[in-house]
């Protein structure tokens, strides 16, 4: 095991990271969470899958290594792994499958999501067992990768390369899990302990794979510390808090961070003007600058409001649909979105810039360019999440002195402090229910300030800005989090005589659950 005092092995295994290709926020945190522990001096490692959207010409990625083989009932399946560089000179290993990756545009939403996926772990197990890392550590992040877990401590526990290696499990969203439940009689739904099927049996679509990640990886971790605090109870745990229960031994919560040599607004290439706390006067030049790309009334005294994200009900869209109408009626303000997701929700969106064409705007389609200007641009930011792990685009807002009102959920309440509450160290504004009165007053609240207490309305926007949400803090604790996981699977290693064949007894005060026996 190694020292608490040397650097660690770690390969980070994710169905998605940035700049190669990027779906959602597990995109951000594989590649800014690498970079910020090989900054803590430890050596990390990342693999992907290699899918057809990915240009390996602009990133200049090579083939590393041919025919790993994976074997199924039905034949072996080969994959050849490629080898590209991000920032800071992070390995990124790729698996290549042309049917499962290659000939695929899309990250997700295939119907055999769960064969592909699964072969991902396979193929950087098979890809690690012929390789000279060492690993003190792999980390598997989602659904997607949940089933390494359980393949290393199971049809791999006799492997004298792999079963040394610990894992760390990561929930970014524990509402995603692998399975269509609904399609699943109560019979089949998994339970976690049975073996994992074939990778081409039609058994493998009943899995679920965050259940894996959370029953057999060594220690387990969700993106923020009130979301793991949350999903323990059944209003969060869909349908998994009792299990969340008994693993909470190993249960703790790690607030994402924000990489802050791109995202800021000293260094953004995407804003019309950069700035930072001592020229926060040029952020206004950012604010006429949208409006008059956007084609709103140009007037840098009315508020602008924005939003950013998926547009899904998740984020809390029920509410700016039941609000934003009647106070566009009946107050001087501005709105605009950049996201893109449910169509009803991108024809209500479209429908509401339509009616309003010089007071609400948009670009309803994921876009970084656009996220960025209207970051820059908004004086209030919403993010009135139904829940919410972390949440990372009210931070980037806060970093960019746009003033978050948010949700008392998940990750949103550990990085805001309430005006309301502090008014002497507020950041922004929260509300506790999903209310539409709730938030209705706090978005109201925010624009009279904004409109009418101009000198308090900057001490806010500067305490935003201040807040310290970088990945520093957070990758110090992913480390302590490594080093627990090494601990633990030293000791189930022992508990099953893997290591130490002269010495198979028990550990004291190590459960059989703790050691999956």
């Amino acid at each position: 095991m190694a020292s608490k005092f040397q650097p660690l092995k770690i390969l980070f295994v994710a169905a998605e990271v940035a700049p190669y290709t990027k779906f959602g926020g597990l995109a951000d945190v594989a590649w800014a969470l690498p970079r910020e522990l090989k900054s803590l001096g430890h050596d990390v490692k990342i693999i992907i899958p290699k899918y057809g959207s990915i240009d390996t010409e602009k990133f200049n990625i090579k083939k590393y290594r041919d025919n790993i083989v994976v074997k199924t009932k039905s034949g072996d399946i080969v994959s050849n792994i490629y080898k590209g560089i991000i920032p800071d000179n992070i390995e990124v290993f790729l698996v290549e499958n042309r049917e499962y990756y290659e000939l695929r545009s899309n990250v997700y939403g295939y119907s055999d999501d769960a064969r592909r996926f699964m072969l991902l772990s396979l193929a950087a197990l098979e890809f690690v067992r012929g390789e000279d890392f060492n690993l003190d550590v792999i980390h598997a992040n989602d659904w997607h990768t949940g089933y390494l877990p359980n393949l290393l401590k199971t049809v791999y526990k006799n492997d004298e390369k792999l079963n040394s290696i610990s894992t760390v499990f990561t929930i970014h969203n524990l509402s995603l899990q692998g399975i269509n439940k609904r399609a699943l009689k109560p019979t089949e739904i998994d339970q976690g302990n049975s073996p994992l099927p074939d990778l081409m049996s039609d058994d493998i679509n009943k899995i679920n794979g965050l259940l894996r990640g959370i029953i057999y990886s060594d220690f387990v971790n969700t993106v923020s510390e009130r979301y793991a605090r949350e999903i323990l109870t059944p209003e969060f745990g869909e349908g998994l808090d009792p299990v969340l229960k008994e693993m909470r031994y190993k249960l703790t919560g790690i607030r994402n961070g924000l990489d802050y040599k791109v995202l800021s607004p000293d260094v953004d290439t995407n804003i019309y003007v950069n700035y930072d706390l001592n020229s926060i006067e040029k952020k206004v030049e950012n604010k006429i600058e949208f409006q008059k790309e956007f084609d709103l009334e140009v007037n840098p005294d009315i508020p602008l409001i924005g939003f950013v994200g998926r547009l899904t009900e998740m984020k809390g869209l029920g509410l700016m649909h039941d609000t934003l109408g009647p106070l566009l009626e009946n107050l001087n303000f501005q709105f605009c979105v950049v996201g893109g997701g449910d169509e009803y929700w991108e024809n209500f969106f479209l429908k509401l810039i339509e009616k309003y064409p010089k007071k609400v705007a948009g670009h309803v389609m994921i876009s970084t360019t656009f996220a960025q200007k209207l970051f820059a641009a908004t004086d209030i930011f919403l993010y009135p999440s139904k829940f919410e792990p972390c949440g990372i685009a009210h931070a980037i807002a806060m970093r960019f002195g746009s003033v978050p009102i948010v949700r008392e959920t998940g990750g949103l309440a550990d990085s805001v402090v309430d005006v309301n509450k502090y008014p002497d160290k507020g950041e922004g504004f929260m509300f506790k229910e999903y209310d539409k009165m709730e938030f209705l007053i706090q978005l109201i609240e925010a624009i009279t300030i904004y409109k009418y207490n101009r000198g308090e309305w900057n001490r806010i926007r500067e305490r935003a800005m201040k807040r310290d949400l970088s990945w520093k803090n957070s990758a110090i604790k992913y480390v302590h989090v490594y080093e627990k996981a090494i601990d633990k699977h030293d000791k189930w290693m022992k508990r099953e005589n893997l290591r130490y064949p002269d010495n198979p007894g028990e550990v004291p005060g190590y459960s059989a659950m703790e050691v999956l026996s």
